[in-house]
């Protein structure tokens, strides 16, 4: 059920709510539904929808569609580990989740999902990802889920580029990428072309803002991959999620939920 859609003004929505403000924030709870359905998680981590299971309702499914055993998955803004423990669970003991998050907040968080779901396939990496490895300012003012790599940050990063951590830790190519970094999507693009070109890894982007949008889009058709959005009764010019996907692969579409059969393409390496 997709407790996040429910309409917070409804007397249902009141009622949930109001029993959800009432849980301490160091409660340790067990995810309700979908494939973390028994996962442990922390209700003060951030949003109740990541426990409930309906964080991200069509992302998630789709995630959930799409990822097989033995795949290796990069997080890119992992933030406090959602998406990453669920990509420790999808792919299993034979494959690999790396997940990047710079936000020490986050970073708790993230390590204690990890810990607490004994994913000892993740691997966390305490960076930004960029179009250079170093160190940058970030901006953690407001929403920690929603830090971003800034010249007006006010706290300093370190940076890493995919390209290089690839060749020098000889880190596995990923299968699909998530990335969602609130504007610094282009950037970590960037730093990661040679990894594109040579193993096609699909990937769901999250894009901010038109201008970055567009340039995301032109960057990755340039490198040969289609595009589709995330929801797919949407236009792409619409949307700020999408679904990049190799030339030679392709996703279907239709009207009924995504199934493993319905995306047989999705996440896998080209030859």
């Amino acid at each position: 059920m997709n407790f996040s859609g429910i309409n917070r003004h409804t007397p249902a929505g009141h009622i949930l709510r109001s029993i959800l403000h009432a849980l301490p924030p160091d409660l340790e709870v067990r995810v309700l539904q979908g494939r973390m359905r028994g996962a442990r998680w922390i209700v003060g981590a951030g949003v109740h929808g990541y426990w409930l299971g309906s964080y991200e309702w069509e992302k998630r499914r789709l995630f959930e569609a799409t990822l097989k055993p033995g795949d290796v998955v990069y997080d890119i803004g992992a933030n406090v580990g959602f998406y990453t423990i669920l990509a420790s669970l999808l792919v299993g003991p034979h494959g690999r989740v790396l997940a990047f998050e710079p936000l020490s907040r986050n970073l708790a968080f993230l390590k204690r999902h990890v810990t607490l779901n004994h994913a000892s396939n993740v691997t966390v990496y305490e960076a930004a990802v960029s179009d250079s490895s170093g160190s940058s300012l970030f901006d953690s003012r407001g929403d920690p889920s929603m830090g971003r790599v800034h010249e007006a940050g006010n706290i300093c990063v370190a940076t890493v580029k995919l390209d290089e951590l690839l060749e020098s830790q000889s880190l596995p190519p990923p299968d699909l990428i998530k990335m969602d970094i609130e504007g610094g999507e282009l950037r970590a693009l960037r730093g990661a072309a040679g990894l594109l070109r040579l193993h096609r890894p699909s990937i769901l982007l999250a894009t901010h803002g038109r201008v970055q949008r567009a340039d995301c889009c032109d960057f990755l058709t340039d490198l040969g991959y289609d595009l589709q959005p995330l929801v797919s009764d949407r236009q792409l010019r619409d949307v700020d999620e999408l679904v990049a996907i190799s030339s030679s692969k392709r996703v279907r579409r239709d009207d009924s939920p995504p199934t493993s059969a319905a995306l047989p393409t999705f996440g896998q390496r080209q030859p």
